[in-house]
């Protein structure tokens, strides 16, 4: 009895303002009414204005943490966030490999939203060649889907053919996400190509907002939440997608500068409705 409610995991680092990294995902799965367990890889200090400090935890304390999860929980499904450096992520692919923590949704954080770099190269590498291919979903932003692929994309085709580079780099299912920076934007239309062959987009309104903190940590979250309750992977991205717009369109306002998106949101389903709760 004691391991019957759907449980998943983050690996990722604590983000102090609560917007981002662990605690958006931890916001996610309390919503979507998993209970989360956490891997902390590294600790961050910022507010709404920026990052300020961070630290990355000893491997060793990491090594701890796994063990003790898979010592006493039924992890469903986990996903990963921010992982700094390749002695870091390799860490993270020794343990995931050791116990069965269920299906792994990767958010490559590479990028920012902007387009700047986050890791060195060669953590970046390691990601890449080693971590990806481990993942049943990936969610790369556009420019991590750019960088991955090792191309430009420019048009809906140009998506299409990226997401089969990020195919076979190894990754099951992926999900690239579509870009938010043009001018006079008015929506955004993402990419989803299963490991099936089947493939889609997911288009939704493009809100002009600054409370998007914690955007693609919620949205791979939610997936690995869907994934723990027994949906597919369709059905867990479309639930995803739908979560995260509603999310940034319904603003919360806590900080002053680039604030969180609201993870309790009115007029989004109760996951207790769905056919597979």
């Amino acid at each position: 009895m004691t391991e019957q409610y759907p449980q998943a995991l983050t690996i990722a680092g604590s983000d102090s303002d609560g917007s981002a990294g662990m605690q958006a995902d931890l916001h996610t799965f309390f919503r979507r009414h998993i209970y989360g367990t956490a891997v902390m890889t590294a600790a961050v200090a910022g507010n709404s204005y920026g990052i300020h400090d961070s630290v990355t935890l000893p491997t060793s304390f990491i090594d701890q943490e796994f063990k003790d999860l898979a010592d006493d929980y039924h992890v469903r499904a986990s996903k990963t966030g921010m992982l700094a450096d390749t002695e870091l992520i390799r860490t993270v692919i020794k343990n995931y490999q050791k116990y069965d923590f269920g299906p792994l949704v990767v958010d490559p954080v590479i990028t920012t939203k902007h387009g700047n770099m986050l890791l060195e190269q060669s953590a970046y590498q390691t990601l890449r060649d080693e971590l990806i291919p481990l993942a049943t979903v990936i969610t790369p932003n556009f420019f991590e889907a750019q960088k991955l692929a090792e191309m430009d994309i420019n048009t809906q085709d140009d998506m299409v053919t990226a997401a089969q580079k990020l195919k076979d780099l190894g990754a099951a299912n992926i999900m690239i996400k579509g870009s938010h920076h043009k001018p006079g934007q008015k929506e955004v239309s993402d990419y989803v190509l299963l490991e099936s062959g089947k493939s889609f987009w997911l288009t939704g309104d493009f809100f002009d907002t600054d409370r998007k903190n914690g955007t693609g940590d919620s949205l791979s979250a939610c997936i690995a939440a869907e994934l723990a309750r027994g949906n597919d992977i369709e059905t867990a991205v479309r639930i995803a997608k739908k979560f995260v717009d509603v999310a940034i369109e319904n603003e919360i306002q806590v900080g002053h500068k680039f604030g969180p998106i609201n993870h309790w949101a009115p007029g989004y389903p109760d996951p207790e409705q769905s056919n597979n709760s």
